[in-house]
């Protein structure tokens, strides 16, 4: 068997989507890290899909579609009002470059009370 030759490992950012050449790779990223939360409060509070959905607002197939990773056209406003109704608060921090945030930076967006 002959071996390739040709094979090498380059490193990659720390933006897969940016790696593979996807348009608007920050916002995909930023989604797929959204997603990741809403999948991790979903199993840690035990709830099913369908659960989910009811304190979510959408369907239950809704649901399985977005924690299948087909998430491109919900917006990142919509993720983060979904953390919300799941319980959590969601910060917004602006600030400088390289500065650390002061309390004034942050946005904070509230879980309504369940």
């Amino acid at each position: 068997m002959k071996k390739n030759s040709d094979t090498s490992v380059v490193r990659g950012t720390k933006n897969i989507f940016a790696d593979l050449g996807f348009p608007d790779a920050e916002t995909h990223l930023l989604k797929a890290e959204l997603v990741t939360r809403i999948q991790g409060v979903i199993s840690g509070q035990k709830l099913t899909q369908t659960e989910a959905a009811k304190r979510m607002g959408l369907s239950q197939p809704d649901v399985s579609r977005l924690l299948k990773g087909q998430f491109r056209d919900v917006s990142v406003e919509r993720l983060m009002r979904l953390l919300t109704r799941l319980g959590c608060d969601v910060d917004i921090t602006i600030r400088s470059h390289g500065k650390a945030a002061a309390p004034r930076d942050t946005i904070r967006i509230q879980a309504a009370a369940l």
